[in-house]
């Protein structure tokens, strides 16, 4: 009897340490699906190890291998983060395992029988986690599954229909098909082949939308050109706000700014924060920017912290040819313990995580103008030259980490904006993924509303992204180093005046489809 509890005891063991090897597989494939592996193919079979673990487990153990997997995979992909805060990492860590966990509890009431029904009810509860993830506790979209995808141009046009949320779903649906067809081979599961035919199908409608939207010419008589330069000026995150390298900052920009003014831009762009003062807009280091503009007469815009009164903002400015305030955009959605800390006054030990001070919110999704951009219609162009547009033309920023929220990219859009800029300033995480994790956000929002997107960061990745996602150009030094080198890009880009995409007036729709799907999967197991 004795020999029988320690056999089952072996075994228990055993299957203890395949499934522990199953779930750090499945997290590893996924942190390589993203920069900096950027193998995205990984991605489409990443979460069949973890499915294999979840079969016949009971919801408890189905939480907890999953929930595992949650904390290995962001353990792996937001290490930068120790940078700023050791603690914080930890309970972020530990919370976003958290809708790894609710997913194996959830999808561990299906069986796993390949049917239709799964191979939409499976990604659909994923999604719907992403986007909880994304809104709740002023919300973090960081690494959504189908932000693995990003260099995946066909696949991806989609966006401009259901948002980044389509791609992570089609994803996911393909790790159901794939790990269902294994275990069918494997006899784990009973599976009839005619249940792969609409998520093909599926699979097949998106590509061939994708490359239609890729080879798609606009109306070549309705584009607008604009010709701006971006810098990447690379200033140390410990220098930022030392008084003594003020001098040295504003020489390095200024350097950097002339390189950039030599090609004759509509605009020249640098990063957040960019300005080394803290002060109101009329005083210290924005007279001598102010004075660096009036000389080239160019527009500038960068970032810079503003106090008004007892407030700080983090805002954009744009300074026009002669060295003004044009406008400016205070930034609406903070980075809580980076600008803020929330709930301070019922939990005043928070203020310890994160030592950083308070940022207040903007109010207003406020557009700027390119007065005089060189806009003609390409006939006019190719018949004699460029002259200059008659009508302003908009855009909006996004400071920091806003591009990674798509409705605010989308309300901009709505009121107008012919192309968005991100400033950016990722030096704080050091030489690691985190800059070029966060630029994959940018390609989404440039297809979801179908405009040019131009991106400025301190220490890269600052470059150019077409209304397709391509990846035109990015600020590189001679051995072809995008992060933590200084440079100066300048590109020619073009907004086609054509009506709004389908997401830019419908918003998250997609996410309320699968709602329906989940919720009328779970009423039809509840009658069974």
């Amino acid at each position: 009897m004795l020999w029988k509890v320690n056999e089952f005891q072996v075994r228990g063991s055993k299957f203890e340490v395949k499934n522990l090897l199953l779930c750090i597989l499945c997290a590893v494939l996924l942190v390589f699906s993203f920069p900096g592996f950027n193998i995205w193919p990984v991605a489409w079979f990443a979460f069949v190890p973890l499915f294999f673990v979840l079969q016949n487990k009971s919801k408890l153990k189905a939480f907890f291998w999953a929930y595992l997997t949650g904390i290995i995979f962001w353990a792996g992909t937001i290490y930068w983060l120790v940078h700023v805060t050791l603690v914080g990492t930890i309970i972020l860590i530990l919370y976003l395992a958290l809708y790894f966990g609710f997913f194996g509890l959830i999808i561990s009431t299906t069986n796993f029988e390949l049917r239709t029904s799964y191979c939409f009810f499976i990604p659909s509860v994923w999604v719907l986690l992403e986007y909880a993830r994304s809104h709740l506790f002023t919300g973090f979209p960081w690494a959504l599954l189908g932000y693995s995808q990003y260099l995946n141009l066909p696949l991806i046009q989609i966006a401009d229909i259901t948002g980044a949320w389509g791609a992570s779903f089609l994803v996911m649906m393909g790790n159901v098909v794939i790990y269902s067809l294994i275990a069918y081979r494997l006899s784990l599961i009973d599976a009839k082949k005619k249940y792969l035919l609409l998520p093909i199908f599926c699979l097949i409608f998106t590509l061939g939308y994708g490359y239609y939207k890729l080879h798609r010419t606009a109306n070549s008589e309705q584009r607008t050109f604009f010709k701006i330069s971006v810098v990447q000026a690379n200033i140390p995150q410990e220098l930022k706000w030392q008084p003594q390298a003020r001098t040295y900052i504003l020489e390095r920009y200024s350097r950097l700014t002339e390189r950039a003014s030599q090609e004759n831009p509509d605009l020249i762009i640098w990063p957040e924060a960019a300005n080394p003062d803290v002060s109101p807009p009329q005083r210290n280091a924005l007279e001598e920017i102010s004075f660096l503009v009036e000389r080239k007469e160019i527009p500038l815009l960068f970032g810079s912290v503003i106090e008004v009164g007892e407030e700080y903002f983090n805002s954009a400015l744009l300074l026009d040819a002669n060295g003004k305030i044009a406008s400016r955009y205070d930034k609406l959605h903070l980075v809580p313990f980076g600008e803020y800390i929330p709930f301070r006054s019922t939990f005043p030990f928070l203020e310890t995580i994160v030592p950083i001070g308070d940022i207040t919110p903007g109010k207003e999704y406020t557009l700027f103008e390119i007065p005089n951009p060189k806009s003609l219609p390409v006939p006019a162009l190719q018949a004699g030259g460029r002259q200059a547009g008659q009508i302003p033309s908009k855009f909006g920023v996004l400071i920091c980490f806003e591009d990674l929220f798509p409705e605010l990219s989308r309300q901009f859009v709505k009121r107008g904006a012919q192309f968005l800029v991100n400033i950016t300033n990722d030096a704080w995480y050091k030489k690691t993924a985190a800059a070029s994790q966060h630029f994959q956000a940018s390609v989404f929002r440039a297809i979801e509303n179908r405009i040019p997107l131009v991106r400025s960061a301190n220490t890269g990745v600052s470059g150019f992204i077409t209304a397709q996602g391509r990846i035109v150009s990015v600020v590189r030094d001679a051995s072809g180093q995008d992060i933590f080198v200084e440079g100066v890009d300048t590109q020619e880009i073009f907004s086609a005046k054509n009506s709004l995409s389908f997401y830019t007036l419908y918003g998250d729709l997609f996410i309320l489809v699968l709602a329906l799907i989940s919720l009328a999967w779970l009423i039809s197991l509840k009658r069974k």
